[in-house]
């Protein structure tokens, strides 16, 4: 888990002055992980470290504790996990805020920064280790979120619009929301999303990253079929296409002729969503975000997992 900057940014420039509260060490049981954060404004809080009298009470004191602070569960809260949990609380403006940019990982701590959390900060910096948030001789180093894996949604439908707001806070995701029309997005696009109104959406493929996973769902089963075959010939992570088996066993026939070859096509990830979950958008979004999810992004030969799929025609 890593510092998401997205929605601190977001709530900062909604609110000003915002804190943000982050689990940063664990002992026993614990409602969440560390990482695990929160942000509080006034009037106002988004995310959790876990609910109950521990988060109301850090909601509460957010802005009149800042720094470390420790929490057994059982004795103070009255919580039945019974472990005991050590608190950071920041509080960030827009210049303290401003003070991340471009970094990869922070560290804070009382006094001089210890060798040995230089060196990790060093190593997480210059050779891209991987790195969890964890206390190292009192300092709290922490990774900053950073996108990973492109993901290229085509269609601004129902669909489309609830993959975005379900994939959306999944900080290793960087969206890009492609459509013909400015007025088929909505009209107000999440701030992280990058919308691309295209009057001709194939002329955008060249612009795909090389491991982009790609979610077909516009309006037009013609233009599916024409972004099936552009993205055969560009290249993707994966590709995913809504539709039934039927529309799936015409778009293979079609694809045949367009002289795609059969291992080629089983690429393509048709239908798209758990059927077991139903056909409401939030549902086919929910499959769908948890099918990205199991996929290992470094692999461009990813197939579809042979799971069952939901039907939409």
């Amino acid at each position: 888990m890593a510092f998401d900057l997205t929605p601190l940014r977001a709530a900062i420039a909604a609110h000003s002055r915002v804190a943000r509260v982050v689990i940063v060490e664990v002992q026993g049981s614990s409602p969440r992980e560390v990482g695990a954060s929160m942000l509080v404004w006034d009037g106002g809080q988004s995310g959790t470290i876990g609910g109950g009298a521990l988060e109301y009470q850090s909601a509460q004191w957010a802005f009149a504790r800042e720094g470390l602070s420790r929490h057994p569960l059982g004795p103070e809260l009255g919580q039945c996990c019974g472990g005991v949990v050590t608190l950071l609380t920041e509080v960030f403006d827009a210049d303290r805020l401003a003070t991340l940019d471009g970094e990869s990982v922070i560290a804070r701590g009382p006094g001089e920064m210890p060798l040995a959390v230089k060196r990790l900060t060093t190593c997480a910096r210059n050779q891209g280790v991987d790195l969890r948030p964890r206390m190292v001789q009192g300092w709290f180093v922490e990774p900053i979120a950073q996108p990973t894996q492109p993901i290229w949604i085509w269609g601004a439908g129902h669909v489309g619009r609830a993959l975005v707001d379900v994939l959306l806070p999944i900080p290793e995701f960087e969206i890009t929301w492609v459509d013909t029309a400015p007025n088929r997005f909505p009209d107000t696009i999440p701030e992280g999303v990058s919308a691309l109104p295209a009057s001709d959406p194939l002329r955008v493929v060249p612009h795909a990253p090389d491991n982009a996973a790609h979610l077909i769902l516009t309006y037009s089963h013609a233009l599916d079929l024409s972004l099936c075959d552009a993205l055969l010939h560009h290249g993707f992570g994966f590709t995913g296409l809504i539709g039934s088996d039927t529309k799936w066993a015409r778009f293979t026939s079609r694809l045949r002729k367009m002289g795609h070859s059969d291992a080629q096509i089983s690429r393509i990830c048709c239908p798209i969503g758990q059927k077991s979950f139903g056909k409401h958008p939030q549902a086919i979004a929910v499959g769908v975000a948890a099918q990205l999810l199991s996929l290992s992004t470094t692999n461009a030969g990813v197939q579809c997992p042979t799971i069952s799929f939901a039907s939409q025609a």
